[in-house]
């Protein structure tokens, strides 16, 4: 794409003339309450952030929003913003000549020196393709030579960065708190170095440049968590399964083979100066992190392993950011932001000292996910001041007893039904419950409950309240995500998943009910996209060509130029989404190390066939891998701060065994086992439920 218009003020008078006519014309304004503007010209190391989606789904990052505050607290680099425009936004660029820009100084990306992308699901793929265009970028590293500004993808779905690994220069793989200052360093050093700066407009090529890029590669790898695709090959069986993945020759010294996971020992000081929005966004408040990571061990969840260890940030630190975020944004409500918000240690004194404190300003607390296992009668009397009574948010995932010990989410039916009788009889009228079809082992039989226990809910809601009750459900299908148990499973067949879904249209189509559920088609891209192997950055291309864009966008979502990708390239999406994996076979994704050992996901994949049921890490340590590989950040962190055991003679821990010994079988899918093994502490706490008071 060429662009004549390649400057800060030219670009400000091209959008003078038609920012008017498009839909959400404050998308691409910037100039926020608490955005960071500095002086182009005096910063040596210049950052853009760039969200492959709109403004509003990209403002409510809390990733993207971290780098950049932790980016701009150094003196001598900035941290700017850019977000996909809209279809309309997009055409009058591309007309004008506009380039993709920054919000806070209006500079075209070229001329910046690192593009960070933000990947937090596979549905973006096609939106980064759109970004580079649209910023006058080649869309392949091989043809960005040194002239052009460094490319580096982070977030979940770069844990698999196989299928994208044509179009960046590098993923980062972990936490990237000290990770994207590494990265600005050692790119300053090169850039010094060789005198080399991106601009707009200067690409001269030549072999030059190249080899000044391959040193510039070689330097990053060195970087713990970053993995350099271009340092690597891959060799594939006639059949199409991975052979190998080697390093290159001659890269040897330079790439790592795993490529590890990088994390914070500790988590740092959270964000409190939140950007306030010029519109309103998905997530419209202010997160402060309570806890990173999750002990559950949910079989399905690929953040509850990717995101291990456990870290839990001290109350007084999330009290002092509560109060600057108020002071610093105006907001009313404040959201407290982990897997499992509930989970948090002293979530209860959390929410009382806030509501304590501001109970003359109106401020709410949100609880974004919250866990039968850990929800209490005290903490939802504590949210209720202030707020409306609308309702609750709860995932059990499945509706069965025996589905739910095969994921290892061990909540019985009369627990659910315990604590949606205490929501209901206070008043709340709203109880949303998720749900997952297609989990490994499941019967119509699993379905059918489903709508059965949807019913026992809305009944015990309409006891008290009549039919202001109200049940809502999401119906999602299992994408056997990578770096979990279940990689090595089959996703659903599609006439299958139809007709559960329809099923429960069916049984569920009252007043009382409202059901979402996710199309199969576009379960079946994210499928493919998460699973496969570099063999998709081509059939990716060549969808994008074909006007594939904004793929998680119902509307937008174009079907069949994924369909003709394939078929141009010869590939199978069935064969990336719904063909079982044999335990030994070399995924895609192997050379990527999560901190997790791949033995203990298949040992965990076992377990789950024989309805063998382990404890939550905090009361029992099964040694997944997290202590091997990470010893050193253990012990930089105090005892208390990680779920797992804190490592010396003499410390105070939960059991660790070497392997994971179930507390239960399921009696139903292993009989002979069912009786020889203990209670879960988990449904034990939940005794406790119905009796516990306000």
């Amino acid at each position: 794409m060429h662009h004549s218009i390649d400057t800060p003020e030219a670009i400000w008078r091209a959008l003078d003339r038609f920012l008017f006519r498009v839909r959400q014309p404050a998308r691409y304004v910037g100039g926020e309450v608490n955005s960071i503007q500095k002086n182009w010209d005096e910063i040596s190391s210049r950052l853009v952030l760039l969200f492959p989606d709109t403004y509003e789904i990209g403002m409510s990052n809390l990733g993207m929003m971290i780098l950049y505050d932790i980016v701009n607290e150094q003196a001598n680099m900035l941290a700017e913003r850019a977000f996909l425009p809209w279809v309309d936004m997009e055409a009058e660029m591309r007309q004008r000549g506009i380039p993709l820009y920054s919000l806070e100084s209006f500079q075209p990306l070229g001329n910046f020196d690192v593009i960070g992308v933000t990947l937090p699901y596979e549905q973006l793929f096609t939106n980064v393709l759109s970004a580079l265009d649209l910023a006058g970028f080649p869309l392949r590293a091989a043809d960005r030579d040194a002239s052009w500004p460094l490319v580096v993808a982070g977030g979940s779905a770069g844990l698999n960065p196989e299928p994208m690994h044509a179009f960046f220069d590098a993923f980062f793989i972990g936490e990237g708190e000290e990770g994207v200052l590494d990265i600005m360093r050692s790119y300053e050093t090169w850039r010094r170095k060789f005198d080399i700066r991106p601009r707009v407009g200067w690409h001269p090529g030549g072999a030059q440049l190249r080899t000044t890029k391959d040193i510039l590669l070689r330097s990053l790898a060195h970087i713990p968590g970053l993995y350099v695709p271009a340092l690597y090959d891959v060799r594939y069986y006639a059949d199409g399964r991975v052979r190998d993945i080697r390093i290159k020759p001659g890269y040897e010294k330079d790439a790592a083979l795993p490529v590890q996971k990088r994390i914070m020992a500790i988590l740092p000081p959270p964000l409190t100066r939140y950007i306030v929005p010029n519109i309103k966004t998905i997530h419209n408040r202010p997160s402060v992190e309570i806890q990173r990571g999750c002990t559950r061990g949910c079989r399905f969840c690929q953040a509850g392993i990717i995101f291990r260890p456990v870290r839990e940030r001290p109350l007084d630190e999330v009290l002092r950011a509560v109060d600057e975020i108020i002071d610093s944004t105006g907001y009313e409500e404040i959201s407290f932001l982990s897997l499992s918000a509930s989970d948090y240690s002293r979530i209860g004194e959390l929410t009382q000292a806030v509501v304590a404190k501001y109970a003359d300003q109106n401020i709410s607390i949100a609880l974004p996910s919250l866990r039968i296992e850990s929800f209490s009668v005290q903490l939802m009397e504590t949210l209720a001041q202030g707020r409306r009574r609308s309702g609750f948010t709860f995932a059990p995932e499945a509706a069965t007893d025996r589905l739910r010990d095969v994921i290892n989410k061990p909540i019985s039916t009369e627990a659910l039904l315990a604590v949606a009788d205490q929501v209901y009889s206070r008043g709340w009228t709203t109880i949303k419950l998720y749900f997952m079809i297609g989990h490994p082992t499941q019967t119509m039989a699993d379905v059918e409950a489903i709508a059965d226990l949807a019913h026992q809910v809305w009944h015990v809601g309409k006891h008290y309240l009549g039919h202001k009750a109200k049940v809502r459900l999401t119906i999602s299908t299992l994408v056997p995500k990578p770096h979990t148990p279940f990689q090595w499973v089959a996703m659903a067949d599609e006439t299958e998943i139809r007709a559960q879904i329809a099923y429960l249209q069916h049984r569920l189509g009252g007043s009382a009910f409202h059901l979402n559920w996710n199309d199969p088609r576009e379960t079946l891209m994210e499928a493919f996209l998460s699973r496969g192997d570099r063999r998709l950055s081509d059939v990716i291309q060549r969808a994008w060509e074909l006007g594939a864009r904004f793929d998680a966008w119902e509307d937008q979502f174009n079907d069949v130029a994924w369909q003709q990708a394939f078929a141009e390239h010869g590939l199978d999406p069935d064969w990336y989404a719904r063909r079982p994996r044999d335990l030994d076979e070399l995924l895609p994704w192997d050379h990527i190390h999560v901190g997790v050992d791949k033995s203990f996901l298949q040992e965990q994949y076992r377990l789950a066939l024989a309805g063998g049921v382990v404890d939550d890490c905090h009361e029992h340590c099964y040694s997944c891998g997290i202590l091997s590989h990470y010893r050193r950040e253990r012990r930089q962190a105090p005892d208390d701060a990680w779920g797992c055991p804190a490592l010396g003679r003499g410390k105070a821990h939960q059991p660790v065994s070497a392997h994971a010994v179930p507390m239960y079988f399921n009696p139903e899918m292993s009989p002979e086992q069912a009786n020889t093994t203990r209670r879960p502490q988990r449904l034990s706490r939940l005794q406790a439920i119905g009796e516990e008071t306000p």
